[in-house]
């Protein structure tokens, strides 16, 4: 019974229209196109990284995606916030081809404007500790040009407000991720626009609360630059 739930919200998390998910869930559906991704890693053991006012902050508004990272520290558990690392950041910075921060360590990503095809991400209501997720990608043009491969990022983020969780400022925690690729034969003759989907559930961590949860979502090319971005707004 768990299982079935599950996949039902993954099939909410995909419907652009729908009426459930526009009363319950999440999508990028209708916000602005991010043209930045603006990622702050902190190591779990600098617990005076978290608490610094001097954070730096983004700016751009809707155009600008901040993360904020928490990789293992040398303490494992006992780190002050272990609670909320997650390995996925070292795997994000072996992408970026940067080495886990002493205590700090930023990056900041410019995407092609306008982006080159469409991506949407999107999730259900909560269930049993789990999200149904989704991450789609129209790219640009038709038949072989549209083939691939794609490589594609599909974050579950927590927004912390300012002030809260002893944090000055506003972070976004990457709580977790999937990655894979798309690389499906297109015939080159075709005329249709060719539309790539992944429905996940992904878990909800203990210490995450699910009302603060939301998407991000990015496309890579096959040489590594990334095309394309989307935030879900929760409605």
């Amino acid at each position: 019974m768990k299982n079935i739930a599950i996949a039902l919200t993954a099939t909410l998390a995909l419907a652009p229209a729908s009426h459930v998910l526009a009363q319950a869930g999440c999508s990028s559906d209708g916000a602005a196109r991010p043209v930045v991704l603006f990622e702050r890693f902190i190591n779990a053991d600098c617990a005076d990284c978290w608490t610094d006012p001097a954070t730096p902050a983004p700016s751009g508004g809707t155009r600008t995606v901040a993360l904020d990272w928490i990789v293992p520290g040398a303490s494992g558990d006992d780190a002050p916030l272990s609670a909320a690392a997650t390995r996925d950041g070292l795997i994000r910075l072996a992408d970026l081809g940067r080495q886990p921060p002493k205590n700090t360590d930023m990056h900041i990503l410019e995407v092609g404007v306008p982006p080159a095809g469409t991506v949407r991400v999107a999730s259900g209501p909560p269930f049993n500790e789990y999200l149904g997720t989704s991450i789609s990608w129209q790219p640009p043009g038709k038949g072989a040009k549209a083939r691939g491969p794609w490589h594609y990022h599909l974050l579950l983020v927590e927004a912390i407000p300012a002030g809260t969780e002893g944090s000055k400022v506003a972070r976004n925690i990457v709580r977790n991720m999937l990655q894979g690729t798309w690389d499906v034969a297109v015939p080159p003759s075709t005329t249709k626009r060719v539309v790539f989907t992944e429905p996940r559930p992904m878990r909800i961590p203990e210490s995450a609360k699910p009302e603060r949860l939301f998407m991000v979502g990015w496309v890579q090319d096959a040489q590594g630059q990334t095309v394309a971005v989307a935030q879900s707004v929760c409605r």
